[in-house]
């Protein structure tokens, strides 16, 4: 087995997120807009996408070559049935120290006790806003706010903690509501994440000014809750943390726009139906599930992930431009945020 690669840049891989399904049970404006993901979508059939037990051979060959962390995520990961059963196959896999999910939060009060007895380690929810109106309008679904915040208590309760809440701020949309959501969960220990709006996929209808900038957004709660800078958990964390002077918990910006962090990023991305990513803002990937359901050993589908990260060179946030904008981007629905 080789060892553990480093890209052109000398970045290692660390990180894999895993989308285990393409499809959603939101249409987030930013995301899947219902005119384009509608109901004659072409979502992946089941026999595309991979089986737990190919992901969790795939995530053992990752691990090998130094992914401490594995993070689930879709679409919706929670449409993918018996996801629990998936947990528990990833918690035994040697050398995966922290196993997390990102979930838009519709169904997971239901599902909570059994992905942390599965052995998930913590989720990230999103949630844009506390208004009913403002959420349904973002997300062009029925789901009510107080359903989202049940399935955080319900994760809180079952101990996948810290809860982190990413909250996507768009200009004209809900950069009002900052300050606001800040207040909801200071002191609760669940920890809010502001996220400034990315130009991912083709479909959004991104615009720079659209996005509101990281510092706008540390203003706005500064100015109600005193900030201060914190440290880094680890190398390569994307969002900056600040914690509240008072001592009653911290937030944390995600400035992929303003303030890039591509120098650090130790992140790859497996599609569901078996391709592996590089970057977010990849234009193509890598059939891994050819590999998987070839004749493949372990050792050969190391060494071709070895191969592809080797070569790695993204780092898309730091070089956006105008002649960035039209580039044929795969959506984040199908690789996962």
């Amino acid at each position: 087995m080789p060892g553990h690669p480093v890209d052109t840049l000398g970045r290692p891989m660390r990180d894999l997120r895993v989308s285990v399904t393409d499809r959603c049970n939101f249409r987030c404006r930013y995301c899947m807009p219902r005119e384009v993901f509608g109901a004659d979508y072409p979502f992946l059939p089941r026999s595309e996408l991979l089986t737990f037990e190919e992901i969790t051979r795939l995530a053992g060959i990752f691990a090998g070559l130094g992914v401490r962390k594995v993070r689930l995520t879709g679409g919706e990961p929670l449409l993918r049935h018996d996801l629990d059963r998936l947990v528990a196959m990833l918690a035994a896999v040697p050398g995966i120290e922290d196993l997390t999910m990102t979930t838009n939060g519709a169904l997971l009060a239901r599902h909570a006790a059994a992905l942390a007895a599965a052995g998930l380690h913590r989720v990230t929810v999103s949630l844009d806003s506390l208004d009913d109106a403002t959420f349904s309008a973002g997300n062009d679904s029925p789901v009510p706010v107080a359903q989202v915040l049940e399935g955080i208590e319900a994760a809180a309760a079952a101990g996948l903690t810290p809860v982190k809440i990413n909250v996507v701020v768009r200009r004209g949309v809900n950069e009002g509501e900052v300050a606001a959501l800040a207040g909801r969960f200071k002191g609760s220990g669940h920890i809010v994440r502001y996220i400034e709006y990315m130009d991912v996929g083709h479909s959004n209808g991104w615009r720079l000014e659209h996005v509101v900038p990281a510092a706008e957004v540390l203003a706005a709660v500064n100015a109600e809750m005193p900030l201060e800078a914190l440290p880094a958990n680890y190398p390569g964390e994307v969002a900056r943390r600040f914690r509240y002077r008072d001592g009653s918990g911290e937030i944390g910006v995600v400035a992929s726009v303003t303030r890039p962090f591509c120098g650090d990023c130790t992140r790859a991305r497996l599609s569901a139906d078996g391709k592996l990513f590089t970057c977010l803002f990849a234009t193509s990937g890598h059939d891994l599930r050819a590999l998987v359901r070839g004749e493949a050993t372990d050792a050969d589908i190391a060494a071709a992930l070895t191969a592809v990260w080797q070569a790695r060179a993204d780092r898309y946030s730091e070089i956006r431009s105008a002649d960035t904008l039209g580039l044929p981007k795969v959506e984040m629905s199908y690789i996962g945020g």
